[in-house]
């Protein structure tokens, strides 16, 4: 992706992409709503929420060069959006409103969250609740006049006459007799299946949506485990490495094989490798508060001006510069997320290089990071807006120990207590950006989670006592973050972001 923020513009392009699909005609005008006391409406400019949205309503992906454009492409296609910050009830601190009118004035209305990390959920659509996840093909099937058992046979209709289906939701107002029945496939649709559904009674018109997320969901997807706790019984039952495991979980999960799994890592390996050795080199970008600075720390480790760090100071380096690629729209991989995606690459490829080690070693450790994020995302959240900075940095540093622990050849067990050290030295940590960016305090922290990880696994390594399992860890993680205060979670009015530097900053950046 590229962009400041996963959650404010990874997320936002793929919440635009799918409203653009629901309308299906060509698009005039766009509204979009942030609540007030949300954390989207104070940042929504500054970390790039208004650029994801426009880019995903021309059909953009989070990774297009075009990005940083794409409020300037749409307005020359004639495309009117406006935000706005209201008040309206939110159950997510991402919210978000959308109003979509086409060239034949047709509307479509719908509600989405930005879920963290790049992660989506369309809630609603009108007036009717649903889950969409971006994760399979959507059919979408609107209907008017059936009452609420009539809509229930069409469903079990529809079940025995298109096998290929995954799963069916049925969203109803039973009072007006409308609703959406939710088709949702691991492929699209075929036309003669569509020409059958339109054939059905009432049904007022489809929408095929296609996925927008990176891995396609399937029918009976099994997966072997969720939490550390179920893949370490796993282990202990059947053995395996840490990469391996994590392989087994992504395999079942949407169905690729082993060789898919590293091709697709080994593609984002190069562009992690990529964007470290521009980063090096120095980057720019207008609406940015730091300058170049990590080929600052590389140049006085060639000068042995340091203190005498080894591999910290590789790692240092190659974390600040993945953390400034990403504040000059460059492209990066959100692990876990942008605000955060220093720590895990900048761990584990400054470590692969100091130790010389070849990528089919750095593939695995990077799998073996992906499975302690599973983990993360199945039981918290990597929201900052839900439970701060910890959600962000501190998932990132479990996931760069888990990662390390497989890089220098350490066993399952070992990568889970290395992380969850991780972890529990990272809870409680705020999001406070200043000026609403993503650089300061998040460079350095960035830095702490990539060095706390280091020090997670020599201490594991050492046969130091994790004490607290990393799933109770999670748990923790999660309930601090949900007792913080609004203002410490990524809302510009708290913690560093509200001394009298920091406001001064947010005036220059301003004017």
């Amino acid at each position: 992706m590229r962009g400041p923020s996963s959650s404010h513009v990874a997320a936002s392009v793929r919440i635009g992409n799918l409203a653009r699909q629901l309308l299906g005609g060509r698009l005039k005008n766009v509204v979009i709503e942030f609540e007030r006391q949300g954390a989207i409406a104070p940042t929504y400019h500054s970390q790039g929420t208004d650029i994801g949205l426009a880019a995903g309503l021309l059909g953009l992906t989070p990774d297009d060069q075009t990005m940083p454009i794409s409020l300037q492409k749409a307005k020359e296609e004639n495309i009117e959006i406006k935000f706005k910050i209201t008040d309206f009830i939110a159950d997510h601190p991402n919210t978000i409103k959308i109003m979509l009118a086409d060239q034949e004035d047709k509307k479509i209305h719908l509600r989405a969250i930005s879920v963290g990390g790049g992660l989506i959920e369309i809630k609603k659509i009108e007036e009717f609740s649903l889950s969409i996840y971006g994760d399979f093909y959507e059919t979408l099937l609107f209907y008017s006049g059936i009452k609420s058992k009539e809509a229930k046979k069409i469903v079990e209709k529809i079940k025995k006459e298109i096998k290929e289906i995954a799963y069916i939701d049925l969203s109803e107002n039973s009072k007006q007799e409308q609703g959406i029945i939710n088709l949702k496939s691991g492929s699209k649709l075929s036309s003669s299946k569509i020409f059958w559904l339109q054939k059905l009674k009432d049904i007022l018109y489809i929408r095929q949506l296609d996925p927008v997320m990176p891995i396609v969901s399937v029918k009976d997807c099994c997966i072997p485990y969720n939490t550390a706790s179920k893949m370490l019984s796993y282990w202990e039952k059947n053995g395996g490495e840490l990469w391996e495991l994590a392989a087994l979980y992504e395999s079942s999960r949407g169905k690729i094989s082993k060789a898919e799994i590293f091709s697709k890592m080994d593609e984002m390996i190069n562009i992690l490798k990529s964007s470290i050795e521009v980063g090096l080199k120095g980057t720019s970008y207008k609406d940015r508060i730091l300058g170049p600075q990590a080929r600052l720390v590389e140049k006085a480790n060639r000068e042995n001006k340091l203190i005498p760090g080894g591999v910290l100071n590789h790692i240092i380096a190659f974390t600040m510069a993945m953390m400034e690629v990403k504040s000059s729209m460059g492209l990066i991989v959100a692990a876990p997320t942008a605000g955060s995606c220093g720590a895990v690459p900048g761990a584990i490829l400054g470590t692969a290089q100091y130790m010389n080690l070849d990528d089919d070693k750095i593939i695995k450790a990077m799998l073996a990071a992906g499975i302690i994020g599973v983990f993360i995302s199945e039981q918290a959240t990597f929201s900052a807006e839900v439970c701060g900075c910890q959600a962000e940095c501190g998932s990132a540093s479990a996931m760069a120990a888990a990662g390390l622990i497989q890089l220098i050849g350490g066993n399952v067990k070992q990568g889970i207590d290395a992380a969850s050290i991780a972890l529990q030295n990272m809870l409680g940590l705020i999001c406070d950006p200043v000026a609403n960016r993503v650089e300061v305090p998040c460079l350095g922290r960035n830095v702490m989670a990539a060095t706390n990880a280091l020090a997670a696994v020599n201490m594991i390594i050492s046969g130091v006592d994790v004490v607290i399992p990393l799933d109770e860890t999670i748990k923790a993680m999660y309930d601090v973050g949900v007792s913080l205060p609004a203002e410490l979670r990524c809302t510009g009015r708290g913690g560093l972001s509200t001394t009298e530097t920091a406001l001064k900053i947010m005036g220059k950046m301003k004017s």
